[in-house]
């Protein structure tokens, strides 16, 4: 039997028999920070609202007078959450070197450098030992990476797909999927009604494909009997929807330190022949919708400044308008959204989602100056205002989460952050914008869904945060109609006649070390699971998770290039509510208030679907998938899956058949979910996509 340590020589000479070249050295812990710890923390360690920042000021704060075999303790009782068992005392020692090596430059004369070498490891050789003549053999993993590449499979072309026109973005055909949420203004409702309540116990498996590891959070489109499907890692593919057979794959190349929480990629936008998707790199490319072949390439940012991407762009009026992630860390540059021409690539505009000098609004930071200002990220895709020609985003809160962390008080808006924008998709030009918490304080953003409407005659944008707050402007100028408290919240006093939210005492003042509770918590309250509305009925299908947080603000570098989240969290149910942490409730948004609501002990993690067929379809982290009565919430199908149900499911038609499609896979979320339900299995893998359809008598 071959030991797991084999000579240079013999590794070398493993991979060369199979055609392969050895890989290039790699410092020591890179492969396993990699595979379990990098979809938290981040590649470059810079951390995540997932997971703390391994790397400067806080990590050395914390970690510089403690000893390493304090830190090894710490990580084999905690980390992986939830799967820290999964893990040898051998690799915990390899990953606690790693982390104290990527700090050593600002570690110099503590007690963690100077006690690494008398760390001591379980089972593990002595640190200091010499094993110079030996390497990890690596010929398993690259044998893995030769079967996953192997086979004879040639990309093949569809010569017929019918062109994307401006008017099939303005009303998609019912069988077709064409928008992130099918159609531009993200209501996320089909009108297909074949399956529908009287046949929706006939539901059955069709066809299912396995997907890339990751956060598989993401939205296929249909165009034509085609469906396009985003995995994680940056990659397309491009199906027969019917029966799901492979036509052609698209894989982008990009650095695999510009990943982050796992490489999700919410949604692609197709026009004319092309499919756009942005980047975990901060770039836009293009590729053709008929070959899978990338026609251009655009860099928005330097990912090495941390900037990337977790949801992609939209089409507006012949725009490609997309936003971007990664602004926890101080730049020059901050937030921004961009247009794109969709035939060069060449940007046409940009806006920054961030106050700038010179504008009355940059005086809502205080004295804090332009390159030191963090936040107002664009986790989720825009939507379009047809009838206005406006752009509508939401961006997220400043960072870092607590105002004290960044020197700022509650009563400093720090505008443009948690707020809805309205642009010019021609220009970039802000029509009008509207705050929804001003100074935010606890990473209790609203820069989810933004979703058009018309209530009572008047067009009207809704959208809820991580408070459960659901929102109601005129689309027009961005002014206040009302709002509504979908679930218990102790966050705010709320004056629902003008819109106005304020901190309670303890949160607003909270300082340096102080612990608060904020119901709900982080993660919401709602979250990326986008609601649906049924534009006939007037109701919106939103959901919740009932979960609460303690959090702890944490000095933060404030100095150049500095930044990041800056407080400790702890998350759990909420108090009452902990057989029943998924919600899911209907509401009347011409008279704002809840029809019903469904309360189970699995939260839901996939974005709402709701179709004239009288279903609303949702998955949750008990691998369950079901069509509910849209009147009533009784549950009419249900089906176990391989794992949690995630990303945002749709319907089309393809072949003569309406089919329903969701993912499963859920990447980073499973850090927490694992930690606070261990009762549910939850697989760490088992990502794919899997098609029902009506079976045959």
């Amino acid at each position: 039997m071959m030991t797991a340590r084999v000579t240079a020589a013999l590794a070398a000479g493993y991979l060369l028999v199979l055609g392969l070249q050895p890989r290039a050295a790699e410092e020591p812990g890179t492969p396993l920070y990699a595979e379990h710890c990098a979809s938290c923390h981040s590649a470059s360690l810079r951390g995540s609202a997932h997971g703390a920042t391994l790397r400067g000021k806080p990590f050395i704060d914390k970690w510089r007078d403690q000893t390493a075999s304090a830190l090894l303790s710490y990580n084999l009782e905690n980390m992986p959450p939830g799967t820290a068992h999964t893990l040898s005392a051998d690799e915990h020692g390899e990953l606690v070197r790693y982390l104290i090596a990527r700090n050593a430059d600002e570690l110099d004369g503590s007690t963690l450098l100077a006690s690494v070498a008398d760390m001591a490891v379980p089972n593990m050789a002595p640190v200091g030992s010499d094993n110079s003549q030996a390497i990890e053999f690596s010929g398993a993993g690259a044998v893995m990476d030769m079967a996953r590449n192997a086979g004879q499979f040639e990309n093949r072309s569809v010569d017929n797909l019918a062109r994307v026109t401006p008017q099939d973005l303005m009303a998609p055909p019912p069988g077709d999927w064409l928008h992130w949420r099918r159609t531009a203004d993200g209501q996320g409702h089909s009108p297909l009604q074949t399956i529908n309540r009287s046949n929706a116990a006939q539901l059955g498996l069709r066809w299912s494909v396995a997907m890339h590891r990751g956060s598989n959070q993401g939205t296929p489109l249909v165009r034509d009997g085609v469906m396009f499907l985003t995995h994680p890692n940056n990659k397309i593919q491009a199906l027969n929807a019917a029966s799901g057979d492979l036509i052609w794959e698209y894989q982008y190349d990009f650095p695999t330190d510009s990943k982050l929480l796992g490489g999700p990629t919410r949604n692609i936008a197709i026009y004319d022949h092309r499919l756009f998707m942005t980047t975990y790199d901060a770039a836009l490319v293009a590729i053709d919708a008929r070959t899978g072949k990338q026609l251009w390439r655009t860099v928005k940012a330097d990912y090495k400044q941390a900037f990337t991407h977790s949801a992609g762009p939209i089409i507006a009026h012949g725009v490609v308008v997309s936003g971007i992630n990664g602004c926890e860390l101080f730049t020059e540059d901050g937030c921004f959204i961009t247009g794109h021409d969709p035939n060069t690539g060449e940007e046409i505009w940009r806006t920054s989602t961030l106050a700038l000098p010179g504008t009355p609004e940059y005086a809502t930071w205080g004295d804090i100056p332009a390159d030191r200002r963090g936040g107002g990220d664009t986790w989720i895709a825009g939507t379009y205002d047809v009838e206005l020609d406006r752009v509508i985003y939401g961006t997220s809160q400043p960072k870092p989460w607590a105002a004290v962390s960044r020197g700022m008080t509650t009563e400093d808006a720090a505008l443009y952050t948690n707020s809805t924008l309205a642009l010019d998709p021609l220009t970039g030009e802000i029509a009008w914008h509207f705050q929804h918490v001003p100074g935010e304080t606890i990473d209790m953003e609203v820069g989810f869904e933004r979703i058009l409407a018309s209530s009572n005659d008047t067009p009207v944008v809704m959208t809820v945060g991580k408070d459960g707050i659901l929102w109601k402007l005129d689309r027009r100028d961005g002014s206040y109609l009302d709002l509504l408290e979908t679930m218990p919240q102790n966050i705010f006093d709320v004056d629902r006649a003008s819109g106005e939210l304020r901190y309670r005492v303890d949160i607003a003042r909270a300082g340096i070390g102080d612990t608060f509770t904020a119901c709900p918590g982080i993660y919401g309250g709602h979250n990326w699971q986008s609601a649906t509305f049924d534009q006939a009925a007037q109701v919106l299908y939103l959901p919740l998770h009932q979960l609460c947080s303690d959090m702890t603000p944490r000095e933060v570098d404030l100095g150049p290039g500095g930044g990041g989240y800056g407080a400790d969290v702890a998350t759990y149910p909420m108090p009452g509510k902990e057989d029943r942490v998924g919600k899911l409730v209907a509401v009347d948004v011409a008279a704002m208030k809840p029809l019903w609501e469904v309360e189970q002990a699995a939260l839901f993690l996939s974005g709402a679907l709701t179709t004239d067929g009288g279903l609303l379809f949702i998955g949750d982290l008990d691998r369950t998938f079901q069509a509910m009565d849209t009147e009533t919430g009784a549950t009419l199908w249900s089906t176990r899956l391989p794992a949690p149900a995630h990303g945002y499911p749709i319907t089309y038609e393809a072949g003569g058949q309406q089919f329903v499609a969701v993912q499963t896979g859920i990447g980073v979320f499973r850090a927490l979910t694992a930690v606070l339900f261990p009762e549910i299995y939850q697989p760490a893998d088992g990502q794919g996509l899997f098609v029902f359809g009506l079976m045959t008598p």
